[in-house]
């Protein structure tokens, strides 16, 4: 079983659009959405929803009003201003507000704080047409995204090797913050998108650097190309400085937004030189995993 993760140094590059065409092109394999602060793979594969399952990110701080007796020990051991006075000397918790670090409940003297498991989100196990799907939703002003990303990839090894299913593609989150790393440790290859614009040698840098770090072999294809030939070449030259294996390029076609507002991937929606660069980027990033 090998997994791959498409991630890119900046949001915006296509990547997902070519994680879906990949789910369409692919045999006995399993999709993973690791974006979960912005998850939009299921627009293209309109996944139906077989398992739910809340997402347990942290601790939040609960007060008992009963037993507090008003001494706002609480209230001067918080860092995060989350300890509120209602009225006279009757305290409560803001759990928005609340980093779930525990300092309160300990800090209590009659221990009217408690601290209870916090449901940032949820996650689910899916059917789709090009095959199971496996993504989650982080709410709103949730956290632990890293965590989630863990237990989203933990999961779909599980059912690949329920299923018998040889690949895992894994849609990871732009830039090389928390869920970018949780996306790519331990992965079998990462594939790079980028786009030719001012700043794509530089985000290049820093996710290739990040790839490097953790010893993932890494490929890049570049989207978009011919809206500027010239920095499409230096892309491709510093993949070649750098050791980065260069897999294709593919070109800008208005077609990508029909796909979308049909529900369907390029290599479903479109013909000609598009999805034929697409299928010839998924031939080669699949021989750079054999």
């Amino acid at each position: 079983m090998k997994e791959l993760v498409i991630i890119s140094g900046k949001g915006g590059t296509g990547k997902t659009s070519i994680v879906a065409s990949f789910a369409a092109l692919a045999k006995q394999k399993l999709m993973v959405d690791c974006d979960v602060d912005a998850a939009d793979l299921h627009l293209v594969l309109t996944p139906t929803v077989e398992k739910r399952e809340e997402f347990i990110g942290g601790k939040v701080a609960q007060l008992d009003g009963e037993n507090c007796t008003g001494c706002g020990v609480c209230m001067e051991v918080c860092r995060f201003d989350a300890v509120e006075v209602k009225q006279g000397d009757v305290y409560t918790i803001d759990e928005i507000s609340c980093e779930g670090c525990g300092v309160c409940a300990l800090s209590c003297p009659v221990e009217a704080i408690s601290m209870e498991d916090a449901v940032s989100g949820e996650w689910f196990i899916s059917a789709t047409r090009h095959g199971p799907m496996i993504h989650g939703k982080l709410g709103v002003g949730g956290e632990n995204s890293g965590k989630m990303v863990a237990l989203l990839r933990e999961q779909a090894k599980q059912l690949a090797e329920r299923e018998g299913l040889e690949l895992i593609i894994v849609d990871g989150s732009p830039g090389i913050g928390c869920a970018v790393i949780a996306s790519i440790t331990g992965a079998d290859q990462v594939l790079i998108v980028a786009e030719p614009t001012v700043t794509a040698i530089h985000d290049l840098r820093r996710v290739s650097e990040l790839a490097r770090n953790f010893k993932i072999p890494t490929a890049l294809c570049i989207n978009k190309w011919e809206i500027n030939p010239d920095l499409s070449a230096q892309i491709e030259a510093e993949c070649a400085e750098t050791g980065i294996q260069f897999v294709g390029k593919i070109p800008y076609d208005p077609a990508v937004v029909g796909a979308q507002l049909e529900a369907l991937t390029v290599v479903e929606f479109a013909q000609g030189a598009l999805p034929d660069a697409i299928g010839e980027v998924w031939k080669k990033t699949r021989q750079a995993m054999e």
